[in-house]
């Protein structure tokens, strides 16, 4: 029987960590079209930020303590959205791109929200 690497990852780490490295996956191709000149700028921040929305989920889901952690994760997806749109807004993404990180970037929000809810949940 075969088994779907995407599935296995996700168990092994959790849905919101493996949702952010498919986004990443997605990413660095995207940000590589960008005009040359902001490919080092604003590219460059939205690298950035992603790549420390998923050291937070890295964290979160290796530690117990993951208030902290799952709040910075959520603070940078926010940060995010706001990027992608500056970028649709100057023409550095198109329409179809900017609404599949869009989506990308609300499943994770998503994940990350119920993560944080069980959690405190759990501390109650």
């Amino acid at each position: 029987m075969k088994t779907n690497n995407s599935n296995d990852s996700a168990r092994a780490t959790g849905p919101a960590l493996e949702a952010m490295y498919r986004f990443l996956l997605w990413l660095v191709p995207t940000v590589e079209g960008f005009p040359r000149s902001q490919k080092f700028l604003l590219g460059d921040r939205i690298q950035s930020i992603a790549l420390e929305v998923l050291e937070a989920l890295i964290e979160a889901t290796y530690s117990r303590a993951r208030e902290r952690q799952l709040g910075e994760a959520n603070l940078g997806l926010e940060k995010l959205r706001i990027l992608f749109r500056l970028a649709k807004d100057l023409r550095h993404v198109d329409a179809r791109r900017y609404e599949h990180a869009a989506r990308a970037l609300d499943e994770v929000g998503r994940m990350v929200g119920g993560w944080l809810k069980a959690n405190r949940a759990a501390q109650s």
